[in-house]
């Protein structure tokens, strides 16, 4: 491999990781949000509860 071919994978290869890593932040950021919304919701209370069995 030339060194410009190197250059231009290492390049790709820093963009893939950012784009990676940028993903997974955006997920946990939306797994967060979510998971503090249900945390304010009410609980059903036993008499309004589905049956499970």
């Amino acid at each position: 491999m030339t060194d410009e071919t190197k250059d231009l994978a290492g390049k790709a290869a820093i963009a893939a990781g950012a784009a990676i890593g940028s993903a997974a932040i955006a997920a946990a950021l939306l797994f967060v949000k979510r998971r503090k919304a249900r945390s304010n919701e009410k609980a059903l209370h036993p008499e309004k509860a589905t049956e499970t069995d």
